[in-house]
């Protein structure tokens, strides 16, 4: 039994939930997002509630009806609140600048490292040292997130490195000297 897909999901004011076959589409007010359901799983709308049930109940449908109710209370959250993502930069030298629309890392390496603006998604520089991520899509936002994060992940010896706002980095003991 899926507990979450049992879970009825409730639409803010404004947000308004349509499907043509096997595709959700979800408008609010920043915005919209679509995304194609598994054809098992099938959804009905009323009033300002949204339910799901399932056809069959082996392991795969259960998980699928987990996942897309899930996927579709995302999509609810992003259009009526979206989501961020903050990354914090962390050594010697290390700084982040927004200029147009191209994002400009200078983390140790012998050149700068660039990101492009992404469509949907809007890159904040703050403040040199934290770089926020926002959109409506939470998979969009994360992947560039982890985009991002990727450049120069956290290293466990002095910690250096792009990291997640709250990420905790276990840091190791270095060589033993004699």
């Amino acid at each position: 039994m899926s507990r979450i897909g049992n879970k009825v999901i409730t639409l803010p004011a404004g947000v308004e939930v349509s499907q043509e076959g096997t595709v959700v589409t979800v408008k609010g007010p920043k915005g919209t997002l679509s995304r194609e359901i598994a054809s098992q799983i099938s959804m009905s709308v009323e009033g300002t509630e949204v339910a799901f049930t399932r056809e069959s109940d082996d392991n795969k449908t259960k998980a699928l009806h987990g996942t897309t109710r899930a996927n579709v209370a995302n999509m609810v959250e992003g259009v009526s609140e979206g989501f961020t993502k903050t990354l914090k930069l962390v050594g010697v030298g290390y700084r982040a600048a927004k200029s147009g629309s191209k994002l400009t890392l200078s983390v140790g390496y012998s050149h700068p490292v660039d990101f492009e603006d992404r469509e949907d998604l809007t890159v904040e520089v703050p403040d040199a040292l934290t770089v926020k991520v926002s959109g409506i899509s939470k998979q969009r936002v994360g992947d560039l997130a982890a985009e991002i994060r990727a450049v120069r992940s956290p290293e466990p010896y002095k910690g250096k490195g792009i990291r997640y706002e709250g990420e905790v980095v276990r840091r190791k003991e270095g060589k033993t000297g004699k």
